[in-house]
């Protein structure tokens, strides 16, 4: 059987994304399917969200009164006629269509044993902390890529919503932190005890960083400004140089003093991390080779182990 694409796993896909976040914050953040999606590349490339509340995907089990046999036999003759249509019209998203059908086929029995903790050990759920059996939380998704992880799939996505905070950054980003910085903490542990790190990439990130000033009149303040000049990322595994900062700023936080790094640059290190070159991996696209550095980006000497 042919594996699904860049997976070790028949049973899961290669891209899982899992979303969290806490109904009691005060800043709302809307997740949409362009954040996983794959862009101009065959839909086969992009992400499989599990769901935050109920099952992780929809229909695990079969309807009353279908057994796993007539599925299975349903699912043969859907592909025996998609497969028609493809050979008709050559389009790759036919093809992406029988890969789905087989992987959710597959998943119906790979998925409940995924999301079951029971046999995880108490020290190890204590690590993640109270949350973690509370399925949408950051702590249980948290789990459930080191269990994805362990299964063969190749890349999780874990997105927490709640950090455009501007006036409330005393309460609300607190709470964030309280939320995401323990079981962080305890994936990275859990990677390592497990003799994973070595050849998992855990990159922890955002998109911006918040002004060290205050926005808006100095008489009434409306917070700190979103600011994309100077913010942080930790990377752990992989690769990367352990107890290591790089990069500085000025006293303000304002202007980059010392090894600024681009996007790009970040982008083109982390391929490099994962065994691929930035400047030879490229897809076609309206009319010429794309690659997703651009004509830009360099690999970071001082990020690698």
């Amino acid at each position: 059987m042919r594996l699904p694409w860049g997976c070790e796993t028949e049973d899961l896909p290669a891209f899982v994304v899992m979303t969290s976040s806490d109904k009691d914050k005060t800043c709302g953040q809307l997740f949409f399917d362009s954040y996983w999606g794959s862009g101009f590349l065959p839909s086969r490339f992009q992400g499989v969200k599990f769901r935050n509340s109920g099952e992780p995907v929809p229909y695990l089990a079969n309807p009353a009164g279908v057994s796993r046999a007539a599925r299975r036999a349903l699912l043969d003759d859907l592909a025996a006629m998609n497969a028609k249509h493809f050979a008709d019209y050559g389009d790759p998203e036919i093809d992406t269509r029988i890969a789905q059908y087989e992987m959710a086929f597959r998943m119906q029995a790979s998925v409940p044993d995924l999301v079951d903790f029971t046999a995880e050990p108490a020290h190890v759920l204590d690590r993640y902390g109270p949350d973690v059996n509370t399925k949408g939380t950051f702590a249980y998704n948290c789990l459930v890529a080191r269990r994805l992880l362990e299964r063969g799939t190749r890349f999780v996505q874990l997105m927490h919503a709640g950090w455009d905070q501007h006036q409330n950054l005393f309460t609300q980003l607190e709470e964030q932190c309280r939320d995401t910085d323990g079981p962080s903490a305890a994936l990275i542990q859990d990677l390592k005890d497990r003799g994973m790190l070595d050849d998992t990439l855990v990159i922890w990130g955002g998109e911006f960083g918040r002004t060290p000033f205050g926005q808006g009149d100095p008489q009434n303040p409306k917070g700190r400004d979103h600011f994309g000049r100077a913010f942080s990322w930790l990377l752990a595994g992989g690769g990367v140089k352990p107890g290591h900062v790089y990069g500085s700023t000025d006293d303000y936080a304002w202007n980059i003093t010392a090894d600024p790094v681009h996007v790009h640059d970040m982008q083109a290190t982390i391929m490099h991390l994962v065994g691929i070159d930035h400047t030879r991996l490229t897809f076609r696209y309206q009319g010429r080779q794309f690659r997703l550095t651009d004509v830009h980006g360099h690999v970071v000497p001082g990020l690698l182990g």
